[in-house]
């Protein structure tokens, strides 16, 4: 899609080309954070720049053991956090930890392509489970599909590509199910990026075992800084063995430590977070607008991804014909899900409306074929 889209603006003028793939924020850094790295650099404290324990420096999480503490109810302590590379760093780093060649890890359809390539690094099996028809998990289906070769589920919530957020009642029934040695690894880059007043249920609190995988790249618009966090819950009866192991494989995975600067600076501005309003309202335009032309386009929880249907059973067809009127996107088969496609609200909202008409005649041109 990225060779596409040069070949596409050389070819027609970049204003004539709309990409809706890359879930890359388009917005800077909120000023609270900007200035906790401004003066982060400035005090310039001893060994700003040196290597650290491997889990991260002490300070640092310990700060977030206490908003974890805070949020869960949960007794977290800076042993149970691990500062990373970004959630793709702690996803990666618990499954490094936990699978022997073979195991077995539950993904709920739709997922983010890029879980499949974490597993399989580490010699796992990707078990796909399809997801309801609000794409909540199915219970009964994850319960059917667990087995003896199973270590890890790993939720997405709010999820990318469908912006669902996972109800607390389907997370309780989820704890109902998982028993040692399955360990539930929750993504959540985008639980700050919620519409409409949502509020995501705390999974540590209502998984009894379960991991945290965070990044600020999303809440904080610095997904190119790499920094994020893996929180082990307190109640995991292996808590001590996988926290050691986790430590090791930070190290051996070859990340060594998180970005020791931006460490301090999360550690100052834990909360910070952009101006969410701004993906509402473009979720609100994109969305309505792609339903009164005809698609099936509902609204997101949160994220900042729309995910409609289709107009045609081939997304892959369809993907083509956005292609010939300017516009990038990905087939939902991308992530698991045919028959649907995926948009990045991460491009200006002038973009999105100018964008509107190439969306209609590209219906149209599928309604025709």
């Amino acid at each position: 899609m990225f060779e596409e889209g040069i070949r596409l603006r050389r070819e027609r003028g970049a204003e004539n080309v709309f990409d809706f793939t890359l879930g890359n924020p388009d917005v800077e850094p909120p000023e609270a954070v900007v200035a906790a790295l401004r003066r982060v650099v400035a005090e310039n404290r001893p060994r700003s720049h040196g290597y650290m324990p491997n889990a991260g420096f002490p300070e640092v999480r310990a700060t977030v053991a206490a908003r974890l503490a805070e949020r869960t109810g949960l007794p977290f302590t800076a042993d149970e956090v691990l500062m990373t590379v970004g959630a793709a760093g702690a996803i990666n780093t618990v499954l490094k930890s936990i699978l022997d060649p073979g195991d077995e890890v539950i993904v709920l359809n739709p997922y983010f392509p890029e879980y499949r390539f974490y597993i399989e690094n580490h010699a796992g099996k990707v078990v796909p489970v399809e997801t309801d028809e609000n794409f909540q998990p199915d219970i009964g289906r994850i319960a059917a599909a667990i087995g003896p070769r199973t270590r890890a589920i790993i939720l997405n919530s709010p999820n990318n590509p469908t912006g669902a957020v996972y109800s607390a009642g389907v997370l309780r029934a989820l704890d109902e199910i998982t028993r040692d040695p399955v360990i539930v690894i929750s993504d959540e880059p985008y639980r700050p990026l919620v519409f409409d007043g949502v509020r995501p249920p705390e999974t540590l609190a209502l998984v009894r075992r379960s991991v945290l995988a965070w990044s600020w790249s999303k809440a904080m618009a610095v997904a190119g800084e790499r920094i994020g966090y893996l929180a082990l819950s307190p109640r995991l009866a292996e808590l001590a063995d996988l926290r050691n192991a986790c430590t090791f494989a930070n190290r051996i995975l070859g990340y060594i430590n998180a970005p020791a600067i931006w460490q301090w600076v999360v550690a100052q501005v834990p909360d910070a977070t952009v101006d969410v309003s701004q993906y509402e309202s473009k979720r609100n335009l994109l969305c309505d607008a792609l339903s009164r032309m005809g698609y099936d386009a509902p609204r997101p929880q949160g994220s900042f991804y729309c995910f409609p249907k289709t107009p045609i059973a081939d997304d892959l067809a369809f993907i083509r014909i956005l292609q010939q009127e300017g516009i990038l996107a990905v087939p939902g088969s991308g992530f698991g899900r045919g028959g649907y496609f995926r948009l990045s609200l991460t491009i200006p909202r002038e973009e999105i409306e100018r964008s509107l008409p190439a969306f209609e005649r590209a219906l149209g041109k599928a309604r025709r074929a």
